[in-house]
């Protein structure tokens, strides 16, 4: 039996994500979702995706090292996942574009179970 902190760990949680079909990765380059791929290269604006879910994770060492990983949908179906550094270290330009998708009311809170 897995404890709860392993079940808890980003390679676990992105493996689940990627079964349940989030198996593209992402980034945010001006002001647009990007698929990260050498096969794929389309772009999404905010109104176009949904925050399906999301997961917080704690550094090993430091309780203020934190992550954050986005399930998203996009308009077209397309669905894979995005990480962040949370706070004070969080990449700005994603978190500005995922604010903006959260404000259009497009989170879902956990809809793909």
């Amino acid at each position: 039996m897995q404890d709860k902190e392993e079940e808890r760990s980003l390679i676990n949680v992105e493996k689940k994500l990627s079964k349940d079909g989030f198996t593209q990765d992402f980034n945010v380059s001006d002001g647009r979702l990007q698929t990260i791929g050498h096969d794929s290269n389309k772009s999404y604006g905010p109104e176009e995706v949904t925050i399906v879910d999301f997961y917080r994770f704690e550094g090993e060492s430091d309780p203020d090292d934190m992550s954050i990983l986005y399930a998203i949908e996009c308009a077209d179906g397309v669905r894979g996942t995005i990480s962040n550094s949370f706070g004070t270290y969080a990449d700005a330009t994603t978190d500005d574009f995922l604010r903006k998708v959260d404000d259009l009311g497009k989170n879902l809170k956990k809809a793909h179970k």
